[in-house]
């Protein structure tokens, strides 16, 4: 009785092989807001020299949360930003501001349009 299982050479890839080496590096994409935002809390709180757990029992939040904030992995609300922020005393828009200059800054010069200057001053 003949096998009717396929053998490895008769099978087909689903796709082709990619030649990694050919691949050329992407150009530096621009950092995301949460990302962002991740660093200056980092930022502000170490300044402050204050461990994650402080900042986040003061803000309410777990310190599993606010370390997943910092890292830029969680996409938070509005109000936990607002509660971080505060825990921080800093106000809201200060810290919409020193991202979005963050943000400005990683561009590079020649691709700061006018459409670029409105989304930050619509941002802040």
């Amino acid at each position: 009785m003949a096998s009717s299982i396929p053998q490895p050479s008769s099978i087909s890839p689903l796709r082709p092989a990619i030649d990694r080496t050919a691949l050329k590096p992407s150009p530096a994409r621009e950092p995301l807001w949460r990302q962002v935002l991740g660093e200056c809390l980092r930022g502000l709180r170490q300044q402050r020299g204050e461990k994650l757990s402080e900042t986040a029992a003061r803000a309410g939040v777990s310190p599993q949360y606010l370390s997943e904030m910092e890292r830029g992995v969680k996409e938070p609300s509005s109000e936990m930003i607002a509660a971080v922020a505060g825990a921080l005393d800093v106000t809201l828009i200060d810290l919409t501001l020193a991202v979005a200059e963050s943000l400005r800054s990683a561009q590079p010069s020649g691709s700061r349009g006018a459409v670029c200057s409105a989304a930050y001053a619509l941002a802040a």
